[in-house]
């Protein structure tokens, strides 16, 4: 199985290709949706990662796949700059999901 990185820049596409992961910059909805589409027809393609920017581009998108797919795993990962998300993100999803306050 291989990874596929769909990056809204191009330094985290750089760091991801010297570990052997490919992949693509995108800067518009319509890329992230072409390239999304790209890769979940590749069968070779069991993870797809997405910075955090590229992601909120087609976010509904990548949460009807979860839900719907159990293949291939999509990941947000940050970029050079950070994450845009606040520190309790991961203690809050699991309140939000399942229901039990952590």
């Amino acid at each position: 199985m291989n990874m596929y990185l769909i990056s809204d820049n191009r330094e985290t596409l750089v760091g991801l290709r010297l570990a052997g992961i490919k992949g693509e910059i995108v800067y518009k909805k319509s890329e992230a949706q072409n390239a999304l589409r790209r890769a979940l027809d590749n069968k070779n393609i069991g993870i797809i990662i997405f910075t955090e920017k590229a992601a909120k581009l087609i976010k509904d998108e990548i949460i009807e796949i979860k839900l719907k797919r159990p293949y291939p795993l999509i990941v947000e990962i940050p970029d050079r700059h950070g994450s845009d998300k606040d520190n309790d993100y991961i203690l809050n999803y699991v309140r939000n999901s399942v229901g039990i306050k952590v």
